[in-house]
């Protein structure tokens, strides 16, 4: 079952071959770990997500949560699988040994993170919420909002959000309209209304704590002026329990697509004028420290793309092995046996497609999550700067490009399944409803282009791109072996077309071209993520090759194979598709600026 999920050959070829997880242990903030207590902890995430989690996905799809008026109920199987994560230190896993943490690697959390979100990413979003909430908290709030919040949240007895959307404003969050009017003991009073709240209310805690994006009367108009203020479910008592109702009521639930085991929810703040809010760090800044819980958010989502599109690849692949249906040449006659459908060239293709999106992603956000671990333990700095510049530029890539391609993966493990995928029988179908979040929530994939185009490219005068290019050069370079030069040689037109891109763009945004550039944004973020994710294929296959030359033996000889044949079908079916989106660049294509909303 767990194979289902991930292969555990895949995880430790991610985390040990093709990046050296193992060197962080020479960190300092990591010295105290090695390879086998990582692959402890990567032991106990398996053994959770495929015992307690992945058994009662299809039952919290099914069963999704109600609201009586009073109280939201959901099946009992959640709170027991939420109790064992929060029990076992997960959610506090990354934190400082002196908050309760394990102090271990992003890396590696979000290693064991793959088993959960691939087994059951509702259940699993309410323990990654407060983690992501606790981070913002630990690294900006005062030590009173610390000392009440967050032991408890890391403990998974207090739970956390971020509420950021309003109804009528969406992602335009300059457009806000709840406030935060400060009182003479320094609380705040909050009153407005958010929506899409993704855990906003439940009975898995003892608490709940939203972090709400308000505005404080008399502050800077539009987002300069955004506050972020912590709004407890219950008020704390002089002891710091849970005591009297907050004035934050649940409007409603709201009913979705997938994702259906987690509360999404439209929450109303302040109809009685007493909602206590306590402001995080300082006032106006809001936004900023949202972002840093966004962008972490933001490699989750792109993971967790991913790893639900790994699941409908693994499940597809075993249901290819195992279906028997029509015959393969030369094998074609009425009186020889049906084959194993794998063996039809099209759902091989499917199948390749499918592997090259998903472990794809999954090698893309790991790099991710290794560049916020050197960040973290980088001494120099010069080199933090070139990690946050990095960092930073790929972001909108970490989300964009698995959660554009994972539910394509998903997709295509329907088709593989035939009619039979389309039924609820089968788990494909409610993979891809899940994945259909993705490239919706923590800021959409339009809105990753509009931030990669308009401003990434060109922060710190570009140095992050530098930065990346300087990598990708370098690992170009490093192609030593047969496949793998071949790999880098047919992505280098490729890069040298997109530098023609970003040269033009330059200009663009700096003339009346600049509204037709920043339309058609998405079509470069395809092709530039398609060349990162190129690049992340590129690095897969040379350690494969190498492996190759080196004598590996046995089922690695497979592995490695696979390896090399999801790279080259990438390299030859995938990247190629993106000339579409050069010519619509290169020509300054004003077909979608120029449509008028009367034609429609």
């Amino acid at each position: 079952m767990a194979d289902q999920i991930i292969p555990r050959r895949e995880m430790q070829f991610q985390l040990y071959e093709v990046l050296d997880t193992e060197a962080l242990c020479s960190k300092t903030r990591f010295e105290d770990h090695n390879v086998e207590t990582f692959n402890a902890v990567v032991d106990m995430a398996e053994k959770m997500a495929e015992e307690l989690f992945l058994p009662h996905n299809a039952i919290a799809d099914k069963n999704e949560p109600t609201f009586d008026g009073k109280k939201v109920t959901m099946i009992d199987d959640v709170k027991v699988a939420f109790d064992t994560y929060r029990e076992s230190g997960f959610i506090a896993g990354h934190f400082d040994y002196e908050d309760g943490g394990m102090q271990l690697p992003v890396t590696v959390m979000n290693a064991c993170a793959g088993y959960f979100l691939a087994a059951n990413p509702s259940t699993t979003s309410y323990p990654f919420l407060t983690a992501a909430a606790a981070n913002v908290i630990k690294h900006f709030a005062s030590e009173d909002i610390k000392n009440a919040f967050l032991p408890r949240m890391l403990t998974g007895d207090f739970t956390g959000t971020m509420a950021l959307t309003e109804p009528h404003a969406g992602s335009a969050l300059a457009d806000i309209r709840t406030t935060a009017k400060p009182q003479e003991d320094g609380s705040y009073r909050v009153k407005g209304s958010k929506i899409y709240i993704s855990g906003g209310e439940h009975e898995l805690s003892d608490n709940i704590v939203h972090l709400v994006l308000a505005k404080i009367p008399g502050g800077p108009a539009g987002v300069k002026g955004i506050s972020l203020i912590a709004v407890p479910k219950f008020r704390l008592d002089t002891e710091g329990n849970p005591s009297e109702r907050n004035d934050v009521s649940l409007a409603g639930l709201i009913h979705k697509m997938g994702y259906r085991g987690t509360t999404s929810t439209a929450l109303t703040f302040g109809d009685n004028d007493d909602c206590h809010g306590y402001l995080i760090g300082e006032p106006h800044q809001g936004l900023r420290y949202m972002f840093m819980m966004m962008n972490e958010a933001r490699i989750g989502v792109g993971y967790g793309a991913a790893m639900i599109g790994y699941r409908g690849y693994r499940y597809s692949l075993d249901y290819a092995k195992d279906r028997t249906q029509g015959r393969a040449a030369p094998n074609l006659a009425p009186e020889d046996d049906p084959t194993p459908i794998i063996n039809h060239g099209d759902v091989r293709r499917m199948l390749l497609a499918q592997k090259s999106y998903c472990e794809g992603g999954m090698s893309l956000c790991l790099y991710g999550s290794m560049l916020i671990d050197e960040l973290e333990t980088e001494q120099d700095e010069a080199k933090r700067t070139e990690l946050s510049q990095l960092l930073d530029l790929l972001t909108p890539v970490f989300k964009a490009w698995p959660s554009e391609f994972g539910p394509k993966a998903n997709d295509l493990a329907i088709q593989v399944l035939g009619g039979a995928g389309y039924t609820r029988e089968y788990p494909v179908e409610q993979c891809w409803r899940d994945n259909r979040l993705n490239p919706i929530h923590e800021g959409t994939n339009g809105i990753q282009a509009l931030d990669l185009l308009g401003r990434k490219l060109w922060q710190h005068e570009g140095k992050g791109l530098q930065v990346l290019l300087a990598r990708v050069t370098a690992d170009m370079k490093r192609a030593e072996t047969p496949r793998a030069q071949a790999i880098a040689k047919k992505l280098k037109p490729y890069l040298d077309k997109l530098g023609e891109l970003i040269q033009q763009a330059a200009g663009d945004l700096r003339s009346d071209k600049q509204s037709v550039l920043l339309t058609n944004a998405s079509c470069f973020l395809n092709v530039f993520s398609s060349c990162v994710v190129s690049w992340i294929w590129l690095r897969q296959a040379k350690v494969a090759e190498q492996a190759l030359t080196q004598g590996a033996k046995g089922q690695d000889v497979d592995f490695y194979e696979g390896k090399l044949a999801a790279a080259e079908y990438f390299l030859s079916w995938e990247l190629p598709l993106v000339q579409r989106d050069i010519e619509i660049l290169s020509s300054k294509d004003t077909t979608c600026d120029s449509v008028k909303a009367a034609y429609f």
